[in-house]
């Protein structure tokens, strides 16, 4: 038996969880505006709040509640990943790893891959690039499959950005950064997206 009951706490119930949602998304707005990646430890801690509020056993989301927390949680999930990303590998790296122009990092050619020697070893340039725009598109489809209900497409997404970036890899930065950066967008995603799964249970 649920444990909300009533059609006023009912009601409240759902205003609580649809404000959270908003808020979280607020958040990131102002990190974005701000252009400060801490600011998003608020949002994430919001999202966290709704995630419990929407774990508790309750009456079915109406219609409109569940269409809101779909637009909701794929916003969360697109635009707060990114900044989530930019923390936690600027926690990581400890701001040591330098910024290219196209958003990916500087990194210098290692002397020897795999024992064999290489000619271009010293040679500093970017890799990673098109970091930013590709997980706009990754998280977008993990909520969005999430939402869908159907997260067996998760493993095709994974194996798609793990193709197209190995031959970037070589150096330790890039993989330190795409492994981390990887990590934290997807868990994102799915933190977000699980916003709406839990309403609708």
């Amino acid at each position: 038996m649920s444990p909300i009951t009533g059609a006023l706490p009912i009601t409240l119930y759902w205003v609580a969880v649809v404000l959270l949602a908003v808020g979280c998304l607020a958040t990131i707005g102002i990190a974005h505006w701000r252009k400060k990646n801490r600011i998003i430890a608020i949002a994430a801690a919001l999202l966290a709040v709704d995630l419990v509020l929407v774990g508790i056993p309750s009456p079915e989301s109406p219609v409109g509640v569940s269409i809101a927390l779909a637009v909701l949680a794929m916003a969360i999930a697109v635009l707060g990943g990114g900044i989530a990303s930019n923390y936690v590998l600027k926690l990581s790296t400890r701001g040591l790893v330098r910024p290219g122009l196209f958003g990916g990092i500087i990194v210098t050619e290692p002397d020897r891959v795999g024992g064999t020697l290489r000619a271009n070893a010293g040679e500093q340039h970017e890799v990673l690039r098109g970091g930013r725009t590709i997980g706009f598109l990754e998280r977008f489809a993990v909520a969005g499959t999430l939402i869908a209900g159907f997260p067996e497409a998760i493993a095709v997404i994974i194996a798609i950005k793990g193709v197209g970036r190995f031959t970037e890899l070589a150096a330790a930065e890039a993989r330190e950064r795409f492994i981390i950066g990887t990590f934290t967008s997807l868990t994102w995603a799915a933190s977000s997206a699980a916003l709406f799964h839990f309403a609708m249970l």
